[in-house]
C-alpha cells in the first residue's frame, strides 16, 4: 500500500473496481483506512460503476478503471488509444505499480470467489493496515 508510487485512494479504486467485476462479496466490503485517508470517500466508490466514463471521478480515476476493466478482460487487448492516455499521466513506475497492483489483487479475489461460501451482501467495514 505504501511502498509504490500511487497513493492508496488510487489503489483502492483499481481494488474495488476488481471485486466489482469479479463479484467478490468480501472485497467489495472491505475500505483500507489508509485509502479513506488519502481522501477515498463512499461518494467516489458509488461512482466505481459501469457508467463511470461519465462520473464526476478524476481523469487519473478513470484511467485507473479503464485499465483495470481492460487488464480483466483481455490483458492483451490494451488499444492504442488506451495506452497514449495512460502513458500521459502516469509514470512508468506508477504504470508498474498499477499493473502489480491489478494482478495482485484480482489473484487473491478469484481464489476468494473460487473457494465459494460467498453471502449476498455484507456491510461495509473498515480495516487497518499495519503502519
Amino acid at each position: 500500500w505504501e511502498a509504490g508510487p500511487l497513493p492508496p485512494a488510487e489503489i483502492e479504486v483499481a481494488r474495488l473496481r476488481n471485486a466489482r467485476k469479479v463479484n467478490c462479496v468480501f472485497c467489495r466490503s472491505v475500505r483500507y483506512d489508509l485509502a479513506v485517508r488519502d481522501g477515498l470517500t463512499e461518494a467516489r466508490i458509488e461512482q466505481i460503476e459501469d457508467s463511470y466514463p461519465d462520473s464526476d471521478l478524476s481523469e487519473r480515476e478513470k484511467l485507473i478503471l479503464a485499465y483495470t476493466d481492460q487488464y480483466l478482460d483481455n490483458p492483451a487487448g490494451l488499444s492504442d488509444e488506451l495506452q497514449r492516455a495512460l502513458k500521459a499521466i502516469f509514470t512508468p513506475q506508477e504504470l508498474v505499480h498499477l499493473s502489480m497492483v491489478v494482478c495482485f489483487l484480482n489473484g487473491f479475489s478469484r481464489c476468494a470467489v473460487a473457494l465459494g461460501g460467498m453471502p449476498d451482501s455484507m456491510p461495509i467495514m473498515q480495516v487497518s493496515l499495519p503502519e
